[in-house]
Protein backbone atom coordinates (compact mmCIF):
# COMPACT_ATOMS: atom_id res chain seq x y z
CA UNK A 1 0.00 0.00 0.00
CA UNK A 2 1.55 3.30 -1.06
CA UNK A 3 2.21 5.95 1.50
CA UNK A 4 0.27 9.22 1.51
CA UNK A 5 3.28 11.23 0.26
CA UNK A 6 4.43 8.98 -2.57
CA UNK A 7 5.05 10.99 -5.75
CA UNK A 8 2.94 9.89 -8.68
CA UNK A 9 3.72 10.90 -12.26
CA UNK A 10 1.60 13.84 -13.42
CA UNK A 11 -1.43 12.95 -15.48
CA UNK A 12 -1.65 14.81 -18.79
CA UNK A 13 -5.15 15.88 -19.74
CA UNK A 14 -6.07 17.41 -23.10
CA UNK A 15 -7.44 20.93 -22.80
CA UNK A 16 -10.83 21.34 -24.47
CA UNK A 17 -9.86 24.69 -25.96
CA UNK A 18 -6.90 23.17 -27.81
CA UNK A 19 -8.68 20.02 -29.00
CA UNK A 20 -8.47 19.43 -32.75
CA UNK A 21 -11.44 19.78 -35.08
CA UNK A 22 -13.95 16.95 -34.71
CA UNK A 23 -14.16 14.22 -37.33
CA UNK A 24 -17.70 15.26 -38.31
CA UNK A 25 -16.63 18.89 -38.86
CA UNK A 26 -13.62 17.83 -40.90
CA UNK A 27 -15.72 15.51 -43.09
CA UNK A 28 -18.35 18.21 -43.61
CA UNK A 29 -15.65 20.66 -44.74
CA UNK A 30 -14.24 18.09 -47.17
CA UNK A 31 -17.72 17.41 -48.59
CA UNK A 32 -18.31 21.15 -49.08
CA UNK A 33 -14.95 21.48 -50.89
CA UNK A 34 -15.82 18.51 -53.12
CA UNK A 35 -19.28 19.84 -53.99
CA UNK A 36 -17.90 23.32 -54.73
CA UNK A 37 -15.21 21.90 -57.03
CA UNK A 38 -17.74 19.72 -58.85
CA UNK A 39 -20.03 22.76 -59.22
CA UNK A 40 -17.17 24.65 -60.87
CA UNK A 41 -16.57 21.59 -63.07
CA UNK A 42 -20.23 21.58 -64.17
CA UNK A 43 -20.02 25.29 -65.00
CA UNK A 44 -16.84 24.67 -67.03
CA UNK A 45 -18.54 21.84 -68.93
CA UNK A 46 -21.55 24.03 -69.80
CA UNK A 47 -19.31 26.97 -70.75
CA UNK A 48 -17.19 24.70 -72.97
CA UNK A 49 -20.29 23.52 -74.83
CA UNK A 50 -21.74 27.03 -75.17
CA UNK A 51 -18.49 28.68 -76.29
CA UNK A 52 -17.74 25.88 -78.77
CA UNK A 53 -21.17 26.14 -80.39
CA UNK A 54 -21.06 29.96 -80.50
CA UNK A 55 -17.80 30.07 -82.48
CA UNK A 56 -15.45 31.21 -79.70
CA UNK A 57 -11.70 30.75 -80.28
CA UNK A 58 -10.44 27.20 -79.69
CA UNK A 59 -8.38 28.19 -76.65
CA UNK A 60 -11.48 29.49 -74.84
CA UNK A 61 -13.63 26.37 -75.20
CA UNK A 62 -10.51 24.21 -74.93
CA UNK A 63 -9.60 25.75 -71.57
CA UNK A 64 -13.09 25.09 -70.24
CA UNK A 65 -12.94 21.52 -71.59
CA UNK A 66 -9.57 20.80 -69.94
CA UNK A 67 -10.85 22.21 -66.65
CA UNK A 68 -14.00 20.07 -66.90
CA UNK A 69 -11.85 16.96 -67.42
CA UNK A 70 -9.26 17.66 -64.69
CA UNK A 71 -11.50 19.04 -61.92
CA UNK A 72 -13.05 15.66 -60.91
CA UNK A 73 -9.56 14.29 -60.17
CA UNK A 74 -8.67 17.41 -58.20
CA UNK A 75 -11.99 17.26 -56.30
CA UNK A 76 -11.45 13.63 -55.27
CA UNK A 77 -7.86 14.23 -54.18
CA UNK A 78 -8.91 17.26 -52.11
CA UNK A 79 -11.86 15.36 -50.60
CA UNK A 80 -9.61 12.49 -49.52
CA UNK A 81 -6.89 14.75 -48.11
CA UNK A 82 -7.02 14.63 -44.33
CA UNK A 83 -5.35 17.51 -42.56
CA UNK A 84 -2.32 16.44 -40.54
CA UNK A 85 -2.27 17.11 -36.83
CA UNK A 86 -0.15 20.19 -36.27
CA UNK A 87 2.64 19.61 -33.75
CA UNK A 88 2.47 21.90 -30.77
CA UNK A 89 -1.17 22.77 -31.34
CA UNK A 90 -2.40 20.85 -28.33
CA UNK A 91 -1.73 22.23 -24.90
CA UNK A 92 -1.56 19.56 -22.21
CA UNK A 93 -3.02 20.50 -18.85
CA UNK A 94 -1.77 18.96 -15.63
CA UNK A 95 -4.61 18.56 -13.14
CA UNK A 96 -4.18 19.82 -9.62
CA UNK A 97 -3.72 16.95 -7.20
CA UNK A 98 -5.81 17.21 -4.07
CA UNK A 99 -3.86 15.79 -1.11
CA UNK A 100 -6.83 16.02 1.25
CA UNK A 101 -7.30 12.78 3.11
CA UNK A 102 -10.20 10.79 1.74
CA UNK A 103 -12.34 8.23 3.53
CA UNK A 104 -10.62 4.87 3.21
CA UNK A 105 -11.87 1.35 3.64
Amino acid sequence: MPGPHRRQPPVVVQSVTSAPESLAEEQAARIRRYLFTMGVRTACFILAAVTATQGAPWWVWGSFSVAAVLLPYIAVVMANAVRPRVAGRSNPVTPIVDHTRQIER
